[in-house]
């Protein structure tokens, strides 16, 4: 409606282009161009581009954009990208996944703004938490700290599930997608612990049970004895665990295993805690507790084509290179050896070995 009138609705490519006064030019793959949806069937739709033959839409392209194509009708103006200038029938091949892909981020935008839930389809279990097949042909991930009592707090009870969930981050970006059930199905207590989480401090510390752990960290649940049958959850990322590297955290810890932790971020009430910072920091005076030419004993964790890995203490290895190691020298995990600090880099928490056998003793005249 303009100006009390109800606009004439476009019907045809010649009328687009008089209204926008495009030129026509030979169309090239890749180029985007406007045109009129000139119909629409089950597996393929006609889009009039102002060519001499319509531009079509069909099979595994259109199946990629069906949410999007499904709220299409005759007369609607789109955004299309040539695939295919002309094929050996003389078809102009398109795409609409662009325009697709806009109009679903638009569409979880004003979802996360409204807080309107929508559904979704539990895909497969993945890094913590879960794939979704989402509408507009997206997939959503919904975090196990996002997972309700509905399933048991389990990724694996929402797999092959219809699902009601609320947006929780939207990133066209990064292709980033975050849902939650918990917002839908446990609100009130959901609401509950974003209060409890706004009253914790960085570098505050809790007891806390591992929920479970993962290859790239463990969750685990603290107990800040408030709320009688709430629940936090919150990360501890592997490189948080400990001083040393860590490869196998399952092999470390199982659930029910209790630690403590300290808070290092609650970004959108996703909790982050360390383990490893309720200790001092290694490598702080590190020139002080491992001076030049004195002598330190340490164990070889790892030998490579480059040299050895000597470990003096949790978070301190050094690195003896291959040129600096005698010919006919072996050396094998587990040995204990007696080397040098030849250079230290703090910034990249390196250290640069020198054994102690190739020191040269120093000469006074």
């Amino acid at each position: 409606m303009v100006n009390g009138k109800k606009s004439k609705k476009i019907s045809s490519m010649e009328e687009l282009l008089k209204k926008t006064k495009y030129n026509l030019k030979g169309l090239k793959k890749g180029e985007f161009l406007k045109g009129v949806i000139s119909e629409k069937k089950k597996n393929i739709i006609f889009i009039d581009i102002g060519a001499k033959t319509e531009g079509i839409v069909g099979g595994k392209e259109l199946g990629l954009v069906k949410d999007f194509v499904d709220q299409l009708a005759v007369g609607d103006e789109v955004t299309a990208q040539v695939r295919v200038p002309e094929n050996e029938r003389g078809q102009i091949l398109l795409s609409l996944r662009r325009s697709a892909s806009e109009k679903a981020w638009e569409f979880y935008q004003e979802k996360l703004k409204s807080a309107e839930a929508i559904s979704v389809f539990g895909r497969e279990v993945n890094r913590g938490g879960v794939v979704v097949n989402a509408p507009y042909d997206l997939l959503g991930f919904i975090p196990g700290s996002q997972i309700g009592n509905k399933y048991g707090y389990r990724p694996e009870n929402l797999i092959g599930k219809k699902i009601d969930v609320r947006v929780l981050e939207v990133d066209s970006e990064k292709n980033r997608l975050v849902l939650s059930e918990r917002m839908v199905s446990e609100p009130e207590v959901v609401a509950e612990e974003r209060k409890l989480i706004s009253k914790m401090k960085m570098g505050q510390q809790f007891a806390a049970e591992v929920v479970r752990a993962e290859p790239f960290g463990l969750f685990v649940r603290i107990n800040i004895g408030e709320k009688k049958g709430i629940k936090l959850e919150g990360l501890v990322h592997v490189s948080e665990v400990s001083w040393d590297k860590v490869d196998n955290l399952r092999a470390l810890y199982k659930a029910g295993d209790k630690v403590k932790v300290v808070l290092l971020r609650r970004d959108e009430g996703r909790l982050q805690f360390s383990i490893k910072r309720l200790t001092p920091d290694p490598w702080i005076d590190i020139e002080k507790k491992y001076p030049y030419e004195t002598p330190i004993k340490g164990v070889v964790t790892r030998v490579t084509n480059f040299g050895a890995l000597v470990r003096f203490e949790a978070g301190i290895e050094g690195l003896i290179h291959v040129s600096k190691i005698p010919a006919g020298s072996e050396f094998k995990e587990g040995k204990k050896i007696s080397c040098y600090v030849e250079k230290i880099d703090k910034e990249h928490r390196r250290l640069s070995l020198e054994l102690s056998l190739t020191k040269k003793p120093l000469i006074y005249k």
